[in-house]
């Protein structure tokens, strides 16, 4: 039969996630999951696949609005749900889905979009690159100390359930979100998503629970958690499984780390998705203790070269000329000259000579600040056709703060 790509079909929701759960192993989500996704999930930027009256492929975005260097918070499309069901792969139905979420994005004028992948091999031949990593660790509380900074015991602590202090906690977040690159400003709906606490999410452990931590009366930070505790022949051996962590300042982050590291009937404390530079890394006794890992996190394709280079600002001052090549998206390839620096820039095409030469996965990686260019230079992925062209780029597109992405999607 003739494979058909259309926009989704509100009436067509039941058939479009059925494929989906078919795509990704027939494991049904937890029914919390499932009602959130048909609350967020935007039919119209929804793409269905039909192999007559059966739907065999899907893919959809949000209306993101992300931190870029310099503190902007820009229009992102954030890609989710992309699947295609096992009697339909290796036919060019995920590149036709991928290629049209492209046109698609570029016609509403969304310069930017971004993903978290399953298969992260997937993406790089859509011209997606790694731009944020994700830390994680599990921690000997028995045998690790930490070293507090002065003022840490000024912060009060708040034991509150989850759902009385999730306003304030957003509130809070909101406030954080253009201080680091490539963190998602929630849209509304969003608040739910870090606190659906279906049994299935628990691995036994306890339901989520939440502390806040205020000084002079004002909210300055929080820790979601939640708590598992096994009884051994030996005794009692329990972690505190983090959710997430935000502090306004130095002394803040400690005093809720601190507290983690104390909560009773634990001897562990486990970490997940945090910023590669999170600062817990330096107030430990014995960081070998920690079992620290990195895996990757968000993937960002830049839709529109000059529209997204010209979004964020760059930490010094750079004029170089890009070769830019871009198979998928053919308005991106040739050459940009990107000038800017710490108060703006203009990104536009240029006849100059070339300086540095690159694909668009490249400037997508590097985009947030946190991989240099320097770096994917030495893996032969830029080439520098200007002397001193790739140092100028590359620290000018880092960030101070490593870029991160608190959440999934």
């Amino acid at each position: 039969m003739t494979i058909e790509l259309r926009v989704l079909d509100p009436a067509e929701w039941d058939e479009w996630y059925g494929a989906l759960v078919v795509a990704f192993g027939g494991i049904p989500d937890a029914p919390e999951d499932a009602e959130m996704w048909h609350e967020v999930i935007d039919p119209g930027r929804s793409i269905a696949v039909w192999d007559g009256a059966q739907c065999v492929g899907a893919t959809s975005t949000y209306a993101f609005r992300l931190s870029v260097p310099g503190g902007a918070v820009v229009p992102a499309a954030g890609v989710t749900a992309v699947g295609v069901i096992g009697t339909h792969r290796r036919r060019g139905i995920l590149t036709s889905m991928m290629r049209r979420q492209l046109d698609d994005l570029r016609e509403r004028g969304e310069a930017l979009a971004v993903l978290t992948a399953s298969e992260p091999a997937i993406y790089g031949r859509f011209g997606y690159g790694v731009a944020t990593m994700a830390l994680s660790a599990e921690i000997d509380t028995a045998r690790v100390r930490l070293d507090v900074p002065p003022g840490t015991d000024d912060v009060r602590l708040r034991y509150v359930k989850v759902k009385d202090s999730l306003a304030a906690c957003e509130e809070l977040y909101a406030r954080l979100v253009p201080r680091r690159p490539g963190m998602l400003a929630r849209q509304p709906g969003w608040d739910r998503f870090t606190t659906i606490d279906p049994e299935s999410y628990r691995d036994g452990a306890s339901p989520l629970q939440c502390v806040l931590a205020e000084r002079d009366g004002e909210l300055v930070g929080y820790a979601r958690y939640r708590v598992s505790v096994k009884s051994e022949a030996t005794g009692v051996d329990g972690r505190v499984v983090l959710s997430d962590l935000e502090a306004v300042d130095p002394a803040v982050a400690a005093a809720l780390w601190r507290y983690l590291f104390g909560v009773d009937l634990t001897n562990a404390v486990e970490v997940k998705d945090r910023p590669v530079d999170d600062a817990f890394q330096h107030l430990v006794s014995d960081v070998r203790r920690c079992g620290l890992r990195l895996r990757d996190r968000m993937h960002v394709r830049l839709v529109d070269v000059g529209a997204a280079l010209e979004a964020r600002t760059y930490a010094t001052p750079v004029d170089v000329v890009f070769e830019v090549e871009d198979a998928l998206c053919p308005w991106n390839a040739g050459r940009w000259r990107l000038t800017g620096d710490a108060k703006g820039a203009s990104c536009v095409r240029t006849e100059d000579p070339a300086e540095l030469a690159l694909s668009v996965r490249e400037l997508g990686a590097a985009y947030l600040g946190g991989v240099p260019l320097a770096s994917l230079a030495g893996a032969g992925r830029v080439r520098e056709l200007r002397a001193g062209a790739l140092t100028e780029a590359s620290t000018a597109f880092g960030s101070v703060l490593a870029p991160w992405l608190p959440h999934g999607f």
